[in-house]
């Protein structure tokens, strides 16, 4: 009966030096403590600029914020009693709401709006097929008509000319059809750049709505620039036009990916907002904020980050206070225990492998950042992942993640000791180091192959992706501290070979596009060098051996590679030695 890699006898590994191991428990000693600052200080109450007006112009309506709700659904109707339930929250905040469309339940804006002394831009949603463009419009200007009284101006289309959906010749002819049959002034909303490529839409309108989103600009601007951006931005264009302005979007996103120096963040949100509500009266320009509530829907289209510009969560509770200081993470307690969790499990996993006081070490400090960031990774994927299948993908490279860190780390602490495993308990019969050092073997090609699909993706569709750092920060530390000290996939590995060339080139090519100022890919293009490196296969190296016999080729880290059983006797003790180190390794 064959016997268990456990119960075999094994050589020690060759030990790295000490400096180099003394060097690899500094490295993780350093993560653990970013990684756990990071955490505590996000749950830390941040001071924000005050807002000197608490109450907002008008902003942006959408009924579509709780899970599940989606305007793509062309059966989707809101029921008149969730618009009313929504319109008296807001009321709390604003007197007035911007719509994108009368159809799907939204025809009942008005009425409600004027029950509660509100105001509504009324907007009539335009796009590529004009049988349905006639029936919204019809319908727009029998409402604005309807209820003039509450209705301040009727927005015929957004962001028409942006998505390239109509000519500039038919919009016009739309908004000079409202023009002679609304009772109520006509605009059209886009981004400030295109009203500058299509001034000849000024004429069909009574006052021009742009658009001024500093995160989404094509140099983005940080959130400390961004409110005199916008101010600067729209006197630039009211004085070029020389025509009345409404500012009809500007806001921040609390979550997503950086643009350059934008930083999508509830505290950023939270200073951007606060700060325009204030400058906009200053310089007397009306304004309309996006957004009342989050959309989730809008991921779909735009990434986490079109999914979080609401003052108000999904679920119709304040994201942050109106005065005061703002905390950005208030769970970030959970990522502190699960740390406390992890250190634990650390040092079980350094008594059950009985390893020495430097491996021990180096487990737990690798299991207790290990631990804050799964739950990192969980709060990025409740952001992020829209679908059963984007689920099932981010879920399993998490497992995978997850099962590389409880392998590799008494792998690790063994080559921190300097020695071979000792035969473990009973217990811990599943992390024998055949079947376990397998399983790594596993895992780092997962890891690095889901690094190196991630990595392609951001170069060709980078603008709606973010940058997964929690599910291979840890991952990636583990294997670059093994391959540190000497464990390296062998030279063999054409896989390892491949997969880490595209993925380095690819993180160059991400660093590149993002630029230095974006601080969040930066870090993520070095992990993933680092990653990429940690992968790479051992160079080769020529041993000699007795005299007449062929020169077995063996890795400077002292593992046999394929071909050495083939160069030795086939019978004989020499090769039960040889088939047993293979089995080690």
């Amino acid at each position: 009966m064959p016997r268990l890699d456990e119960d075999r006898p094994r050589t020690n590994p060759p030990a790295a030096p000490l400096w180099r191991r003394i060097v690899a428990i500094a490295a993780l000693a350093a993560v653990a403590v970013a990684v756990l600052a990071t955490q505590y200080l996000s749950g830390q109450p941040r001071q924000v600029t005050e807002a000197d007006e608490e109450r907002i112009a008008c902003i942006s309506y959408a009924p579509f914020h709780k899970p599940g709700e989606t305007p793509l659904d062309p059966q989707a109707r809101v029921d008149p009693d969730r618009i009313r339930d929504d319109l008296r929250r807001l009321s709390a905040r604003t007197s007035c709401v911007r719509t994108y469309s009368v159809a799907q339940g939204l025809d009942a804006v008005p009425a409600i709006a004027q029950e509660l002394g509100m105001q509504v831009l009324l907007g009539a949603w335009l796009g590529r097929i004009e049988a349905e463009n006639t029936a919204e419009l019809d319908r727009a200007i029998a409402l604005a008509n309807r209820h003039a009284g509450a209705v301040r101006a009727l927005i015929v289309g957004n962001e028409v000319m942006l998505r390239r959906e109509l000519p500039a010749q038919a919009l016009a002819a739309h908004m000079e059809r409202a023009r002679r049959e609304a009772e109520v002034p006509v605009t059209y909303a886009d981004v400030w750049e295109f009203w500058l490529r299509h001034e000849e839409l000024a004429g069909h309108a009574d006052f021009l709505t742009i658009h001024i989103l500093p995160y989404w600009e094509d140099d983005p601007v940080e959130v400390g620039a961004a409110v005199d951006h916008v101010i600067e931005i729209a006197q630039e264009v009211q004085a070029h036009f020389d025509r009345p302005i409404l500012i009809g979007e500007s806001g921040w996103p609390s979550r997503g990916r950086q643009r350059e120096g934008a930083v999508p963040s509830l505290v950023n949100q939270a200073e951007f907002v606060r700060r325009f509500v204030s400058a906009a009266d200053a310089a007397g320009l009306d304004y309309n904020l996006i957004e009342a509530f989050d959309q989730p829907w809008k991921r779909a289209l735009e990434g986490a980050m079109g999914g979080y510009w609401g003052v108000l969560d999904s679920q119709a509770e304040p994201k942050f206070p109106w005065r005061g200081p703002v905390v950005e993470n208030v769970d970030a307690g959970h990522g502190l225990i699960a740390a406390a969790l992890g250190a634990m499990l650390g040092l079980a996993l350094a008594l059950a492998t009985r390893l020495g006081p430097a491996g021990g070490i180096g487990v737990t400090l690798l299991l207790t950042p290990a631990a804050t960031m799964l739950v990192r990774q969980w709060d990025y994927m409740l952001a992020w992942n829209r679908s059963p299948l984007e689920w099932a993908i981010s879920g399993a490279w998490m497992l995978a993640g997850v099962m590389l860190c409880l392998l590799a780390a008494p792998r690790l602490g063994q080559r921190l000791d300097g020695r071979a495993m000792p035969r473990l308990p009973a217990a811990a019969r599943g992390l024998a180091p055949g079947v376990r050092d397998r399983f790594v073997v596993i895992g780092r090609l997962i890891v690095l192959t889901g690094a190196c699909a991630m990595a392609i993706m951001l170069v060709f569709d980078a603008r709606y992706r973010g940058f997964p750092l929690p599910l291979y920060l840890m991952p990636g530390v583990a294997l670059a501290l093994l391959a540190w000290l000497g464990d390296r996939p062998p030279s063999s590995a054409a896989e390892e070979r491949v997969l880490a060339l595209l993925l380095g080139a690819a993180s160059l090519v991400i660093a590149a596009a993002e630029g230095l100022s974006n601080v969040e890919a930066m870090i993520y293009c070095a992990l993933s060098l680092v990653i990429a490196l940690a992968c790479w296969p051992r160079p080769v190296m020529a041993v000699s051996v007795a005299p007449g016999r062929p020169k077995p080729l063996i890795a400077p880290s002292g593992g046999v590679e394929p071909g050495f059983r083939e160069a030795l006797p086939r019978a004989g003790e020499t090769g039960r030695a040889c088939e047993r180190d293979r089995s080690e390794r």
